[in-house]
């Protein structure tokens, strides 16, 4: 059984399995689950982000929490999280199993092409919510901390909880 500390960041593109894994943990640990989309965006859906202050704030809030596990595309939410965070996974797999867990989300809502693109471009723009953004917090990190390449090593990490 893999033992985690109390409170776990995890990390990567849009359709890498975030959620999936942060559920597993919340599950297997009793840790709070926390995504960063309900943060990000403002309630109903995807249609409106909340303002860029009080996300910040709501993030910073929810990690005061002695327990969770967090989960998010969002650097810049992750950054608000990342000093009281004891662990750091970074789900970095390549663009084909991104895509095809995107494609294979049990969503009410289907997957649009503006998604899509967005998440194939995480290697090549440079923000906190690309590759290029979640390396430095990778490495900067001081915590323990885990990259997965393949879904399989991730589903083998879920097995072993």
């Amino acid at each position: 059984m893999v033992s985690l500390p109390d409170r776990s960041l995890i990390i990567g593109n849009s359709g890498s399995g975030k959620t999936t894994l942060a559920r597993a943990i919340s599950n297997s640990h009793h840790h709070p689950f926390i995504g960063l989309d309900r943060i990000h965006w403002e309630e109903g859906g995807f249609a409106q982000k909340r303002d860029e202050q009080a996300a910040r704030r709501l993030t910073r809030e929810a990690a005061a929490a002695d327990r969770w596990v967090m989960e998010g595309v969002y650097g810049w939410l992750s950054e608000e999280a990342l000093p009281r965070a004891q662990a750091l996974l970074w789900l970095d797999l390549p663009w084909a199993e991104c895509r095809a867990g995107l494609l294979d989300r049990k969503t009410n809502q289907p997957i649009d092409a503006e998604l899509l693109l967005w998440a194939e471009q995480y290697w090549t723009r440079d923000t906190s919510s690309s590759f290029a953004g979640h390396q430095r917090l990778y490495e900067g990190f001081a915590g323990d901390k885990l990259q997965f390449n393949r879904r399989d090593d991730v589903a083998a990490f879920i097995a072993r909880l």
